[in-house]
């Protein structure tokens, strides 16, 4: 029996401190949700979450250009149905005007709605969106569909006078109605083809959104079930660790009365 080193009231205290530490863990773990409150909880789990989480900021980033293009391919395309239905009428326009049967004054009126609808088509060439032309980028659009940067190109789309996707005789104020009908034909045929190229690339836009969607879905996942805390596990580990700790108290408070016992022998 010893007086100066209580050995007891040294290993209480010791269990004690671990005790009030895992408690104040499992607090921390509760009130925030996470199973990682600190870098040392978890110093490889916390890299690979974090690592997750870049991805998915990267991939929300990547489907809003993947969104933005989608829009501006679609506007094109709209701007395209209404010129596919103008060539239509300007077609039709055209091949009325060579019935000999008509007048010069029929033919003339013809020749102005012609014109009209020549005048539409290109004022269309000269539209933009968000101060990019719809149908006169030098260059494919590249726009990026991954968190690594890669991109998809959406092909370039001219309309001008001197030719490109739509043909040139569309907007050349040389053609009128009692013009080739073949070169309508052409104009038309030019038109329903960069709309099929504009489907397809609606088509890969759509899906890859719904891919970058699917992929950052799975990553929240992951980064779930690394990080998120289970409540009904962690609440059990807080009252066994609460009753721990004061129980922990209690012997400690024991504990240092011990060395009392020896003053009974000197009595």
């Amino acid at each position: 029996m010893v007086i100066n080193t209580n050995l007891a009231a040294i290993k209480n205290t010791r269990l004690l401190a671990d005790s009030t530490t895992n408690l104040n863990k499992s607090l921390a773990r509760l009130s925030s949700g996470s199973k990682i409150v600190s870098p040392e909880d978890d110093a490889g789990g916390l890299a690979v979450s974090l690592n997750f989480e870049a991805q998915m900021n990267r991939n929300a980033a990547a489907n809003s250009n993947v969104v933005s293009a989608l829009s501006y391919t679609q506007t094109r395309d709209g701007f395209l149905s209404k010129i596919s239905k103008a060539l239509d009428r300007m077609s039709e326009l055209a091949t009325l005007a060579q019935d000999s049967t008509k007048s010069t004054s029929d033919k003339s009126n013809y020749n102005q709605e012609f014109t009209a609808l020549q005048a539409y088509i290109s004022d269309i060439g000269t539209k933009d969106f968000n101060g990019v032309s719809l149908f006169g980028a030098d260059s494919d659009l590249a726009v990026t569909i991954d968190s690594d940067g890669n991109t998809f190109a959406v092909s370039e789309l001219k309309m001008n006078a001197s030719g490109g996707d739509i043909s040139a005789a569309v907007v050349l104020s040389s053609v009128t109605a009692s013009g080739s009908i073949g070169t309508m034909k052409t104009a038309v045929t030019n038109v329903s083809t960069s709309r099929a190229k504009l489907g397809a690339n609606v088509q890969r836009l759509q899906l890859t959104s719904e891919q970058l969607n699917i992929l950052n879905e799975n990553l929240a996942a992951s980064v779930s079930r690394i990080k998120d805390v289970n409540v009904a596990e962690e609440s059990t580990q807080y009252a066994r660790q609460n009753i721990l700790v004061q129980s922990g108290t209690a012997m400690l408070a024991q504990a240092n009365l011990l060395p009392q016992s020896a003053l009974r022998l000197l009595q």
